[in-house]
């Protein structure tokens, strides 16, 4: 994950715990309201991901959930954007189109939020 975080920083100018921070809070969502299966295999296959949902497990739930947590962790929403658009990008280049748009599918409304 230091690879996306390192590409976060540049892209925002969020400081590096800040942009680990949302990136865990994004995993640990996935990893909470993702279909277990898919978001498995996401988790897996992102080196350094299962760390960081394993961190961020506890937190809110549902997209009003992740979004209190990312403005929480003193995220604006130009940046909550940009960090989840890199997320997606991100794991898209290292996984594919067909397995990361599956879970953004499974998730009721995250892909209006993308």
């Amino acid at each position: 994950m230091d690879e996306l975080v390192d590409q976060i920083v540049a892209a925002t100018g969020l400081d590096r715990a800040a942009a680990r921070k949302a990136v865990g809070i994004i995993i640990g969502f996935l990893n909470r309201e993702g279909p277990a299966d898919k978001v498995k295999e996401l988790i897996d296959k992102l080196p350094g991901a299962r760390a960081l949902a394993d961190e961020n497990s506890g937190a809110s739930g549902g997209l009003m959930g992740v979004f209190n947590d990312l403005t929480g962790a003193g995220l604006g929403f130009a940046e909550i954007q940009s960090v989840a658009s890199a997320f997606i990008s991100f794991a898209r280049a290292k996984l594919g189109d067909r397995e990361v748009d599956a879970v953004v599918r499974a998730v009721p409304g995250l892909a209006s939020f993308i």
